[in-house]
């Protein structure tokens, strides 16, 4: 078993996954940008129009925490997922409807973890203040990875796709800082 990481090293990983989202949600914002441009007018290119919203608005979140830290973003790692997030979202007017909708599923599924460990690496760092919005993050990426993978359920393709494991229920999220949240209504109250 390793030992428990210190405040200050928890504040480096939460440094560093801040950083990995903030380069993630730049090249989400313009893939799903070519995604729902992509699409038919109708709900779902209507969905995928407000997660792009959502996954714009989470990088300035992210942004921000980063500012309060201290740290900047990597400007190189932007670079790389500009390139990668504007790929996609041209890719998604030739790659027919399937594959944009579970390659943002598989995503969706991986980010849900990435915004949980940054509110562990927060809550760790003595940072317990940004621990709410961190796992605001996680549900919406949650909501997200629940409309792709409801999406394609039933598409012809799925049997030559693997299905990624669906995330535990959403309301996991928050259980393993209740403690957090009980405190702070304790405090509200008193």
């Amino acid at each position: 078993m390793q030992p428990m990481p210190g405040a200050a090293d928890s504040r480096a990983e939460l440094i560093r996954v801040l950083r990995a989202a903030c380069s993630g949600e730049l090249a989400a914002g313009f893939a799903y940008r070519g995604h729902w441009k992509s699409l038919p007018d109708g709900v779902e290119r209507d969905r995928i129009r407000i997660i792009e919203a959502e996954e714009w608005h989470h990088r300035e979140l992210v942004l921000r925490m980063l500012d309060d830290l201290g740290a900047a973003r990597s400007r190189r790692r932007d670079a790389i997922f500009w390139l990668i997030g504007k790929s996609i979202g041209i890719l998604c007017h030739l790659g027919g409807w399937f594959v944009p909708m579970y390659g943002a599923g598989r995503l969706e599924r991986w980010n849900i973890q990435e915004y949980e460990d940054a509110a562990r690496f927060a809550e760790e760092a003595k940072l317990a203040e940004r621990v709410d919005c961190l796992l605001t993050m996680a549900e919406v990426e949650w909501e997200h990875e629940k409309f792709f993978r409801e999406a394609i359920r039933h598409h012809w393709m799925r049997r030559f796709f693997p299905q990624w494991d669906p995330p535990p229920a959403k309301e996991t999220i928050r259980a393993p800082f209740a403690r957090l949240f009980v405190n702070e209504s304790l405090a509200v109250t008193e």
